[in-house]
């Protein structure tokens, strides 16, 4: 006895410290309102680990520890501050307050963290731990029963009134644990019956979380024989909504069986959610940083060398250096920013041999904080089915888009997709969003409901031009233009960047015998020797840089768009969206942070602007300016000299880009001088 009294006085003390029993006094005036009678009055306690072990290292070990008997001592103490203080007159006895602690962390040893790789987990006790996971579905919130009060059916006995018998939720518990029709008074074992009246009902919404290296068999870059598993996370109350589908989650919870008979299951109570996201390395290596300072004089050698050798254990250098450089624009650019924003930069390749293609892709994706390759068998969006925890009720599961959050969704060949499919993409592209329509009759709902959910992440595709190769020329073709196969041209103008690949002779068919004999080796030596875990600790430092836009840069990307809107609009008729703008700024930005500079300059902006028009120009023509179809790579980069000469032939096409602004912009005369 002496020792729980000791207990409470620290519980006592760590209160007053911590200002827990001003927040007490606060939490106990909105029950005040005497049309607010209940059986149970809920209070979130804020309990710091380290500050409890400070007062009472034995009170510290037990809220690590036993949280049911910490629990029991908090109650005890907030009840009879409760009633000391007159803050609440509503409640009677102890069992009235439910407390519900909520940790602020756990210490940072391997004992308190759960691997939700590790196995078994059903030999753990009840006690907080930390976890880190992928949310990949989600139920809707329903109610569940925090609290109820039962009578005694004898009138005679002093239980058939007041509140003598209250049962709350505890951790683990299901509904029948809180309430049912066969429990018996303590006092002379009489039935008792609840007093519905007093029920008091909380939200509750049931997550599954997986491991985050779960990911890395979607990639599909390696194959393995694991499988993982997901957990059950039980939100409650002000938890619900707190965890949102494809994002990554610390929780902090209490591990417990649940009992349905004849079942029982391993899930998890959670105590306190927050946004997690895993550390990556991001120092730039040795290499890149002497070619940095080798590259220094021009502002576009940097990216072209990481370009040329890019992947070369896939693509020899020199072939698809566009697409390379595309690639790394877009991972780049994968980043989730604090205000939910998501700079993506979607790219459809057009080939006639999607072999070399589809591995350039996939040996791309592995680079990406996320990489998702769907596949066809699996769902691209989000599905529904029913929960199978007793509720129910709707459980959304994430697709391939929604599991790629902050990352890169990689479709494949756009030709191995139906119609239907085609047009949902052509939808999500142009929205960032996907809707879901959940019945209300076959859920246990009363009414329909359709949510949305923003899709966060670039996608890569693929259309294969062999067939269309073979069909004749259209006569009502425009120079320019390319045959997309399967896609669309709503489609096609749904993609932000589209990218057309040329074969080279028959270097490529030799590349993939010789990559068949030497596979995953380098089969063209350079005279810099870059490794993957190069490029992604430079793609991880450029991803969190922050940059600024200079005013030539916004000159450039400003005229551009608009000279490129009037010749289009009034020549071709095709409209330019505000999209292409944006789409210029994020290219600009992306090429920047590749570079490794803080401001975005005139030479990124060109940039942005070959690669855009070669793209209009696949889908609509040419336009008053022309340029080559490889003009961001006009030449072969063996050596200093073929680096020297793209410089110049780049600067002579960014003197035609400011020709063509100074000819066809609205008022362009005020800011860029005819030279």
């Amino acid at each position: 006895m002496s020792d729980i009294l000791s207990l409470k006085e620290s519980v006592l003390v760590y209160l007053d410290r911590s200002g827990g029993l001003q927040r007490l006094g606060e939490d106990c005036r909105p029950f005040n309102d005497p049309q607010q009678m209940e059986a149970v009055y809920r209070f979130c306690i804020r309990v710091d680990p380290s500050d409890v072990i400070e007062v009472d290292p034995e009170l510290g070990d037990c809220v690590l520890h036993d949280p049911l008997t910490a629990t029991a001592l908090f109650q005890s103490v907030c009840f009879l501050a409760i009633k000391t203080l007159s803050l609440l007159d509503k409640i009677h006895t102890e069992s009235q307050v439910n407390v519900i602690l909520k940790l602020t962390h756990l210490p940072p040893f391997p004992e308190y963290s759960l691997d939700l790789c590790s196995f078994p987990r059903g030999n753990r006790s009840m006690r907080p731990v930390s976890m880190e996971g992928l949310v990949i579905a989600i139920t809707r919130v329903t109610k569940y029963t925090q609290g109820a009060r039962f009578l005694c059916s004898d009138e005679e006995c002093p239980c058939s009134a007041g509140f003598h018998h209250i049962r709350v939720h505890a951790p683990g518990a299901t509904e029948s644990a809180t309430v049912r029709n066969d429990f018996i008074c303590r006092i002379c074992g009489s039935a008792l019956k609840e007093d519905v009246k007093f029920r008091v009902l909380g939200d509750k919404q049931l997550v599954e979380m997986i491991h985050v290296r779960a990911l890395d068999l979607l990639s599909a870059h390696q194959q393995s024989s694991l499988r993982y598993q997901s957990i059950t996370l039980f939100l409650r109350d002000e938890l619900c909504n707190s965890m949102r589908i494809g994002r990554l989650y610390r929780v902090l919870g209490i591990p417990a069986h649940v009992h349905q008979w004849p079942n029982i299951t391993w899930s998890v109570e959670a105590n306190s959610v927050k946004p997690w996201e895993p550390e990556y390395p991001h120092e730039v290596s040795v290499s890149f940083q002497q070619l940095l300072n080798v590259t220094s004089s021009s502002r576009w050698r940097f990216s072209a060398v990481l370009s040329h050798c890019f992947a070369l254990n896939v693509a020899p250098p020199g072939l698809y250096n566009t697409l390379k450089l595309a690639l790394l624009l877009s991972l780049v650019q994968n980043r989730v920013e604090e205000k939910e924003t998501f700079h993506n930069l979607d790219l459809l390749a057009v080939t006639t041999d999607s072999l070399i293609l589809d591995r350039l892709m996939t040996y791309s994706l592995q680079l990406a904080s996320r990489g998702v390759r769907h596949q066809a068998s699996g769902e691209m969006f989000a599905s529904l089915s029913r929960d199978g925890h007793g509720s129910g009720t709707a459980k959304i599961h994430a697709g391939s888009s929604l599991l790629a959050t902050g990352g890169v969704c990689m479709l494949g060949d756009l030709g191995g997709y139906k119609k239907d499919k085609l047009d949902a993409i052509q939808s999500v592209l142009e929205s960032s969003s996907v809707s879901l329509f959940i019945p209300g009759k076959k859920y246990g709902e009363d009414a329909d409901q359709q949510i949305s959910f923003p899709v966060l992440c670039s996608f890569w595709a693929l259309a294969d031009q062999s067939d269309a190769s073979k069909r004749s020329l259209r006569a009502d073709a425009v120079l320019g233009t390319v045959d997309l196969g399967p896609v669309s041209s709503q489609l096609a103008d749904a993609f932000g960047l589209i990218l057309q690949c040329r074969d080279v002779g028959g270097e490529q068919p030799l590349h993939t015998l010789q990559q068949a004999v030497h596979s995953g080796k380098p089969l063209y030596p350079s005279c810099w020797d870059f490794t993957t875990q190069d490029y992604q600790e430079l793609l991880n430092h450029a991803q969190g840089l922050r940059v600024e836009m200079s005013p030539g840069a916004e000159k450039i990307i400003h005229g551009y768009y608009m000279a490129s809107r009037r010749v289009r609009t009034q020549i071709q008729g095709v409209k330019i969206s505000v999209a292409s703008i944006k789409l210029l700024i994020s290219l600009s930005e992306a090429h920047c942070k590749l570079s490794l500079r803080p401001r975005v300059e005139e030479e990124d902006a060109v940039i942005a602007v070959l690669l855009c028009e070669n793209s209009v120009t696949l889908k609509h023509g040419a336009s008053a300016l022309i340029i080559p179809p490889e003009s961001v790579f006009p030449c072969d980069l063996k050596d200093v000299d073929g680096l020297q000469r793209r410089d110049d032939i780049l600067e002579d096409l960014q003197q035609n880009i400011l020709r063509f602004i100074y000819t066809y912009a609205p008022g362009a005369g005020s800011y860029i001088t005819e030279e």
